[in-house]
């Protein structure tokens, strides 16, 4: 009788033992509480937990990728959009985050979505589509400040996708196209006055060098007569022209005027 007491014993207490050992891997740590107070951190590795005296949390110690719900945001101009985004942290120390706060994922998930709301309606709908890094940034650093107290650290935030209405998206379509054709414009009357400033600076080369001007014009026949072998353009220099026309006007001068003239 003694001799199967004994060996109860024995096989009870081999039981607990084996139920004490503990092993984490290396990305988790155990907070260990002993009748209800914290005392400690375990892990990595082999340890020992008194069964019904202590009791350890495992806490992952690795990266978190959550998944902000999509949100229904109004911008500063009054335009609703619908934000969804992705917040990357983990958990630094561990006790904090079991003692500080309970659940301390669904805590994450919760500040995550008022803060993005909270953010992104103080900035117009341009900012948004445009300026993603600055908003990315000021999210992230909301976070890690209220999550700090928490033992938890927020590496990134990343908003993934902004969601418009339908007369919205046609709306900035317009917009687009109107500036597209408002930039044609100006490139044209840019080019336009770059090409009368340099037509100014050539009358006035030609106009030191008379000779110039001659030489142009044969380039011209020369020109003109590749393009096009039936058709023959020979322009006349002024030169030639106006010693003609005084004479014209000479003989105009003395011609008799009839009795019906002034």
């Amino acid at each position: 009788m003694l001799i199967n007491f004994g060996f109860a014993i024995v096989i009870l207490l081999a039981l607990l033992i084996f139920a004490s050992i503990k092993i984490l891997p290396e990305y988790e740590r155990g907070v260990m509480f002993t009748l209800g107070r914290m005392t400690g951190v375990k892990g990595p590795g082999l340890f020992l937990v008194i069964p019904v005296i202590q009791k350890m949390v495992k806490v992952d110690m690795r990266v978190v990728v959550l998944d902000v719900p999509p949100q229904d945001v109004i911008s500063r101009d009054n335009v609703s959009v619908r934000v969804n985004a992705v917040v990357y942290f983990r958990v630094i120390d561990a006790d904090k985050a079991i003692v500080e706060v309970e659940h301390f994922y669904d805590a994450v998930s919760q500040l995550a979505q008022t803060t993005l709301r909270s953010v992104l309606g103080k900035h117009e709908l341009d900012e948004m589509l445009a300026e993603r890094d600055k908003l990315n940034a000021d999210i992230q650093e909301i976070l890690d400040r209220h999550t700090d107290a928490w033992g938890l650290k927020v590496a990134n935030v990343e908003i993934k996708q902004v969601d418009l209405d339908e007369s919205m998206t046609r709306a900035i379509a317009r917009q687009a196209e109107a500036e597209r054709a408002r930039r044609a414009k100006v490139i044209n009357a840019e080019g336009e006055m770059q090409a009368a400033e340099n037509l100014r600076e050539a009358a006035n080369q030609l106009a030191k060098e008379p000779q110039a001007l001659q030489l142009r014009y044969l380039q011209t026949l020369v020109d003109i007569a590749g393009d096009n072998n039936s058709t023959i353009v020979f322009p006349l220099p002024m030169d030639l022209i106006e010693p003609l026309m005084d004479v014209a006007r000479k003989i105009d001068d003395r011609a008799p005027r009839s009795d019906n003239d002034g």
